[in-house]
């Protein structure tokens, strides 16, 4: 039985735009993520959060997606941020390399306050 998947976007201020994920991020859920993200980004919300608390299963294909997000984010002078990521998922990302240029924090807020931390400094 699979989790169904579902993407979610319960913040949104000025450039930033967090997006929750829940269930399985696979070859059938990358996609519509990949899309949102691009919307996002194109609507001028370059600065993402993805918060994947609720994310149950990943495979290469959500990693794939979080690549590419990554890339039209930092094409766009955006940014990609994780957050919440499960014990699993955070364990493949340092097993793939992709924890070196993806930043991650333990919870949305802690994400959302270095950003406020980083926004006061710069």
């Amino acid at each position: 039985m699979t989790d169904a998947f579902h993407i979610d976007v319960p913040h949104t201020d000025g450039t930033l735009a967090v997006i929750a994920l829940s269930g399985e991020f696979d070859i059938a859920a990358a996609p519509a993520v990949r899309t949102r993200a691009l919307d996002l980004i194109a609507a001028g919300q370059p600065d993402l959060v993805v918060d994947l608390a609720g994310v149950t299963f990943c495979d290469s294909s959500g990693l794939g997606a979080l690549v590419g997000i990554w890339r039209c984010a930092k094409n766009a002078d955006g940014s990609l941020t994780l957050a919440a990521i499960p014990d699993r998922l955070s364990r493949l990302l340092s097993v793939t390399g992709m924890d070196t240029f993806l930043p991650a924090y333990p919870s949305t807020d802690a994400a959302l306050a270095a950003r406020q931390g980083n926004r006061t400094t710069a």
